[in-house]
């Protein structure tokens, strides 16, 4: 409540001339330096721990890991949510704690686990990305999301309100709306939070088809417990306990002996969406 309160007297130590004019760039290089994080209430006990990360622009890497292990705190130090304890986070060799928030969050499009959404229709929630869309591109940014076929359905269509926190929607129908949202942004950072958990394994399929389809040109950073939506990426980053401790391919980390997502490869693959 303290941050929220500071925020609103404008009082973050980042504030720069840039905050509202950010320079889009084509391409984004991502690099995790020494970083390491602690809750201003539990300061000896750090949640993530001396991360090196570097995503190359392009560059698609999951992060896996047991819950708790520090995954979605990691794009939450990323978006500005929270400020590291110790290290660097660089974005295009720019250190981001030099700038507002606004300067990564401008850049990157966001599809969390739990999706926000305002007591507003369902346009005006997918458009506030990107106000200046045109009608083709939302509708365009549904079809993609697999969401027009729910969204002609409602009594309004896209003039429907979804209540607060979007609570006449589905969870599924949310994260469809959360999706289609992220394909209208345009960002070139992409950054998928347990994107499709609330799907079924049909819908998630598809929906899977267009994330793979909005990677393509960008820089991506997926979380995701279904590691059979991971096996495709350039690079899987496992987390354990705050701390990077398996770094390859999908195939490069099955060959690890006794490995963490080996193991949980083992667990999961047969109840795997088949391919």
């Amino acid at each position: 409540m303290q941050n929220s309160i500071d925020g609103l007297y404008g009082e973050d130590e980042r504030i720069d001339d840039t905050t509202n004019n950010v320079e889009i760039p084509q391409k984004v290089m991502v690099e995790l330096k020494n970083l390491s994080f602690a809750y201003p209430e539990m300061p000896d006990e750090k949640v993530l721990k001396n991360i090196d990360l570097r995503i190359n622009a392009g560059q698609k890497v999951g992060i896996v890991g047991h819950s708790g292990a520090g995954k979605s705190t990691l794009i939450g130090l990323l978006l500005g949510f929270y400020v590291p304890s110790d290290g660097l986070i660089k974005i295009n060799e720019v250190d981001v704690m030099t700038k507002d928030p606004s300067f990564v969050r401008a850049i990157s499009a966001y599809v969390p686990q739990d999706t926000s959404m305002f007591n507003r229709t369902v346009r005006e929630n997918v458009i506030y990305a990107r106000p200046d869309a045109t009608e083709l591109e939302l509708k365009e940014a549904l079809e993609k999301a697999k969401a027009s076929e729910f969204v002609e359905k409602l009594s309004y269509g896209l003039d429907t309100l979804v209540g607060e926190r979007g609570v006449k929607l589905s969870g599924g129908q949310r994260q469809r709306i959360a999706i289609a949202r992220a394909i209208v942004k345009d960002a070139p950072l992409l950054l998928l939070d347990e994107a499709t958990s609330a799907l079924d394994s049909v819908s998630e399929q598809a929906i899977q088809k267009a994330l793979h389809e909005l990677m393509k040109g960008r820089t991506a950073i997926v979380i995701a417990h279904r590691l059979s939506t991971l096996k495709h990426l350039d690079k899987i980053v496992v987390v354990e306990k705050g701390k990077i401790v398996e770094t390859g391919s999908h195939d490069e980390l099955l060959l690890i002996k006794d490995g963490i997502y080996a193991d949980l490869w083992k667990r999961q693959k047969d109840g795997f969406i088949v391919e």
